[in-house]
């Protein structure tokens, strides 16, 4: 990234205690604590294990657009997404990484491919495709704090064909790419978010987590956000570390 290309100091990725196709094939390690809110979300016990990263999808931009809000006025329920990012040795927080987050909006559509992913699944593995418009909802970057928070205002991403409802994201320091992940969501709190609109005028989707084998990659469980009613909408969390090497 350009305007970020400084930021921090070279590590792998691994997942730290907490809520929580990269250009290098690292491994994560993930810990999760147990919780449940009122939206039925429930996390694994605290335990850390290896997990592979996965692919970024076909529809990652490099944009470097830094902002918190990346609604871009699309609808959907709130979204307040809160990712962490630590170092795995005491997970002490990494300040100035570099998160970058992208998802479909609530009609299962990327900005910047509008017409690839209206007509097909995407987001799989694989090569990527060709950019289609100049939009860009629901992407940003977040330059992570000294308690090591990035945050975003969003949505509740939509349901596309061939998928489990999930957020991409990556984490830069020092100008590389140290993880690229998928963040997925409890399958009973997305059925409860879908009863309304502009979810509901879709239909069923057709793939829920267990189905999902980029689900199953990321570690199934361990890669599921934290999930708790908020005063708009949700507030989603998870927490991703680093291992300095």
């Amino acid at each position: 990234m350009g305007l970020l290309a400084g930021v921090g100091a070279g590590v792998i990725a691994v997942a730290c205690s907490g809520g929580s196709s990269s250009k290098s094939a690292s491994s994560s390690t993930t810990t999760r604590t147990t919780s449940a809110g009122a939206s039925g979300t429930t996390a694994s016990t605290a335990a850390c294990v290896l997990t592979p990263e996965v692919t970024e999808g076909p529809y990652y931009l490099d944009l470097d657009k830094v902002r918190s809000d990346i609604t871009e006025g699309k609808e959907g329920a709130p979204l307040d997404l809160k990712l962490t990012v630590v170092d795995a040795t005491g997970c002490t927080p990494i300040k100035d990484a570099a998160v970058d987050v992208w998802h479909c909006d609530a009609g299962g559509v990327y900005s910047g491919f509008s017409q690839a992913s209206a007509g097909g699944p995407g987001g799989g593995p694989g090569g990527g495709q060709s950019k289609t418009d100049d939009q860009t909802f629901l992407r940003g970057t977040q330059v992570t704090d000294a308690n090591g928070l990035a945050e975003f205002q969003t949505i509740y991403p939509g349901w596309y064909r061939g998928r489990a409802v999930h957020i991409h994201m990556k984490v830069h320091v020092g100008g590389s790419v140290v993880h690229t992940g998928q963040l997925f969501f409890d399958d009973n709190l997305t059925d409860q978010v879908y009863r309304s609109a502009p979810y509901s005028s879709r239909g069923a989707r057709d793939m829920r987590n267990t189905a999902d084998d980029i689900y199953r990659s990321a570690g199934a469980a361990s890669a599921v956000l934290a999930v708790t009613p908020a005063d708009r909408g949700y507030a989603g969390e998870i927490t991703v570390g680093v291992k300095r090497t």
